[in-house]
């Protein structure tokens, strides 16, 4: 079924006259996954350091993610929120969980403003860095989405350092992510 709705939101992207801008050509990399997963060793707020350019993620700075494990969903409440480039502050709220079809560091982003998509945990120490990796392909062209996690709200630093390797070795180009700014003027809020 997720399979389906995927692809039904790719068929209706590609169906449009121009190719969206968060479309590029080429496949999705098949990376390698977080083994023995934790989900509850991962809960808890992370700081995204750096990230490759998501058109749905509408802040851009200070940009911070709660996670709450709910036991009962087998999975993650996520509320992230930052400020965008007007200086507003924003917050959305969505679901993360596992699905059957994957293993535990394969999961599934649920928000209302968004289509489904994967979040793939491939490498984290659950206390310092958080490699993820998100991307869907159709036909010869893939929608790709990548972010490092830090516990600390900071841009650049041991998550990135330790997350560059990760996501080059895995075959993702680390010259596509831009840093994300932690100031003194960053509010956590989410």
């Amino acid at each position: 079924m997720i399979k389906l709705i995927i692809f039904a939101a790719l068929v209706a992207f590609a169906a449009a006259d121009p190719i969206p801008d968060f479309m590029e050509p080429g496949r999705c990399v098949k990376v390698a996954n977080q083994p023995n997963f934790d989900l509850r060793r991962y809960a808890g707020r992370w700081y995204t350091s750096d990230m490759i350019e998501n058109v749905y993620q509408p802040y851009k700075r200070c940009v911070n993610t709660f996670w709450e494990y709910v036991d009962a969903d087998y999975g993650f409440k996520m509320t992230g929120a930052g400020f965008d480039l007007k200086n507003n502050y924003l917050k959305l709220e969505g679901h993360i969980y596992p699905t059957s079809e994957q293993p535990a560091a394969h999961m599934l982003i649920d928000f209302p403003s968004m289509f489904a998509s994967p979040y793939e945990v491939i490498e984290t120490d659950y206390d310092t860095y958080s490699c993820i990796y998100s991307c869907i392909d159709f036909n010869d062209y893939k929608s790709e989405f990548a972010f490092v996690y830090s516990r600390t709200p900071q841009t650049g630093g041991p998550a990135t350092e330790k997350c560059s390797k990760v996501f080059e070795k895995n075959g993702v180009s680390f010259s596509k992510f831009i840093p994300v700014p932690h100031t003194a003027e960053c509010v956590y809020r989410a």
